[in-house]
């Protein structure tokens, strides 16, 4: 190859790169942020973000936890929808729990520090905490009455099918001793509590439905996180059963609560994407500025 090829085709190189360098690093981030001056896009440019007072607050577009200190429920806001994001929200850490139907018994330990709950007793007891605070029924299938799962682990000869017709042992092995089971004995057989520590795998395990409705007022987002853990919105059903306590948190009437819901409930996308939802950011603020708490 003679040099001034070789010439030639660097320089042409070197062309192309100076020329898509401009393009891709100057021309185009310029034209974006242009677009996004426009008004209408600019908020939804610069992440959607809340101000109160001039002061940045929140972005309607990630939730936040309305609690105390302690992790308790603040009374005079509506509660947002379990995070998996780190402690609660966290862009930084954005996460689902990758628990799947399968995780239904908890791993137990003598120091408290170190249970690992599964799924199925998660549930039962963010259940029973939405149910016990906002005054209605949370029991669920497959839970007991204290907010875990419901499983047994039924120990004995198996047969043909895998089935254990005759147990010489019946462990509830999501209750620490000393729990009383949630049953005194299956199959003919006393029901034990798990000692932390103790494997019970060598049984069946056998989840037990109970006789809690599965029309629970207590509705699945109440009780489950999204898959981002950074969803800030709810559904209407669980907007309305938290209308109770924030009317009387704040003193004031519960069609007053109502109104501001409905003012902060979005339709489906493009009316037939997606379910109805309440962005609890917003509808909090908004608590705020028209009926703030006194004294």
């Amino acid at each position: 190859m003679r040099i001034s090829t070789w010439i030639r085709q660097h320089l042409a190189a070197l062309r192309a790169l100076l020329v898509l360098t401009a393009i891709t690093g100057i021309v185009y981030p310029l034209a974006v942020f242009a677009v996004a001056q426009i008004p209408g896009l600019h908020d939804k440019a610069e992440g959607s973000l809340v101000t109160v007072d001039g002061k940045v607050v929140g972005s309607s577009l990630i939730g936040q936890s309305f609690t105390d200190k302690d992790g308790k429920a603040l009374v005079q806001y509506f509660q947002s929808r379990p995070s998996a994001a780190g402690d609660g929200y966290d862009p930084l850490s954005t996460a689902a729990s990758n628990l799947g139907p399968e995780s239904i018994v908890d791993t137990l330990d003598a120091d408290p520090a170190t249970v690992k709950l599964s799924l199925l007793s998660t549930i039962c007891a963010r259940s029973k905490e939405v149910g016990d605070r906002e005054g209605v029924d949370g029991s669920r299938p497959f839970c007991t009455k204290d907010g875990v799962g419901a499983v047994l682990s039924v120990i004995g000869p198996r047969d043909g099918d895998g089935a254990v017709s005759h147990p010489v042992q019946v462990v509830s092995v999501n209750e620490a001793c000393p729990a009383k089971p949630f049953l005194d004995t299956y199959n003919g057989v006393q029901v034990e509590c798990a000692k932390p520590g103790e494997d019970y795998s060598i049984g069946r395990i056998v989840p037990i439905i109970g006789d809690a409705s599965t029309d629970t007022p207590v509705p699945t987002d109440a009780v489950t996180a999204s898959g981002s853990g950074l969803d800030p919105h709810i559904s209407p059903q669980y907007a309305e059963i938290q209308v109770a306590r924030i009317a009387k948190a704040r003193t004031i009437s519960e069609d007053q609560v109502r109104a501001l819901v409905d003012a902060h409930t979005d339709g489906r996308t493009l009316g037939f994407l997606g379910e109805p939802r309440v962005n609890v950011v917003e509808l909090n603020l908004d608590l705020d500025t028209r009926y703030p708490l006194h004294g």
